[in-house]
């Protein structure tokens, strides 16, 4: 059972809104055998605004609350701030995706995720389905 993991917005997106239940299925498998699950607090973000576009104002506020139970979000610090606009800088990535990848080398733990923006930085392990 895998200790930790750091969520990003990919994993929502999916499984909010993934038509493929056999897919859904798997990532609720994936949230069950987690003992800490994680999520940087710029996921938070990215996941309201697309829910918001998508389904209104109320539903944002439900899905991001629950994500805020459900995850220990972990805010942007000093540490986290350096290390991503180090990671920015040499991989000409969004800000977000920067920081996501700087709080799980921070964290020490996998990336969720099968953005491509990730897959080039070294020491930094990523798990996808």
């Amino acid at each position: 059972m895998p200790d930790r993991r750091l969520y990003d917005t990919c994993f929502f997106a999916e499984y909010f809104y993934s038509a493929d239940q056999q897919l859904v299925r798997k990532l609720k498998e994936e949230l069950r055998l987690v003992n800490e699950r994680m999520v940087s607090s710029l996921t938070i973000h990215e996941i309201h605004r697309v829910v918001l576009k998508k389904e209104g104002k109320e539903v944002a506020a439900l899905r991001s609350s629950i994500i805020r139970r459900d995850f220990h979000v972990i805010d942007v610090d000093y540490m986290i701030a350096v290390k991503s606009a180090e990671l920015r800088s040499k991989h000409q990535m969004p800000m977000a995706d920067s920081i996501i990848a700087a709080t799980a080398q921070i964290q020490g733990c996998p990336l969720f995720s099968d953005d491509a923006h990730f897959k080039n930085i070294e020491n930094l392990k990523m798990v996808w389905r």
